[in-house]
């Protein structure tokens, strides 16, 4: 996992609540055994119509947003089941902040286990952001958003913005205590996993 420090970009407004992880990658995508190569599949059924052609309607079709890396939506976003894929379809796409009034929890903590920003803010504060035109900063290490009229500052778990800032997988984190993982073994002369 990539360190997290700032990102600078338009936002792509998804003006949509409740949109669950099969929206976000449909079951049938669920094939691949890697985390990468999901962004092709990411609103599948809102970005294709039937004969896998671009609905010119849809927000990540328009070529005005090709590059965004923040996704503004709406109230509990990523609902459903607990993929993992969901996330791994988001980054792959490439957005690193997805900002929102709430989010489901295991979406939530599969954000933060992947390497994206999920931020919450203030319903009002989201739809002020969804009409943004320009690029907008989102910065982790000072918890602020910039965008070109105003400074919004956002709340995160001490916990969740060290792991972010660092770049530490579930892996890389239990490697942080290889040295009493070692000890512990010794001690109890077990055999080494490590």
């Amino acid at each position: 996992m990539e360190p997290f420090k700032s990102v600078s970009s338009i936002v792509t407004p998804l003006d949509k609540v409740n949109v669950d992880t099969d929206q976000i990658v449909p079951k049938q995508f669920l094939k691949l055994v890697q985390k990468s190569g999901f962004g092709k599949f990411l609103f599948f059924n809102w970005r294709f119509d039937e004969n896998e052609n671009k609905k010119s309607d849809f927000i990540l079709n328009d070529p005005k947003y090709k590059n965004s890396q923040i996704l503004v939506t709406g109230d509990n976003f990523g609902c459903g089941s607990s993929r993992e894929h969901a996330v791994s379809a988001l980054l792959d796409y490439g957005f690193s902040v997805i900002i929102a009034p709430s989010f489901a929890d295991i979406f939530l903590s599969n954000c933060f286990k992947n390497g994206i920003l999920p931020i919450t803010l203030d319903q009002q504060l989201v739809e002020k952001l969804q009409q943004e035109n320009g690029a907008i900063n989102v910065d982790l290490e000072n918890q602020i958003i910039k965008t070109p009229s105003e400074e919004i500052s956002f709340g995160i778990d001490s916990y969740k913005k060290k792991i972010l800032l660092e770049g530490l997988d579930d892996i890389a984190q239990t490697f942080q205590y290889e040295d009493k993982i070692l000890e512990f073994e010794k001690e109890s002369k077990l055999p080494s996993v490590l």
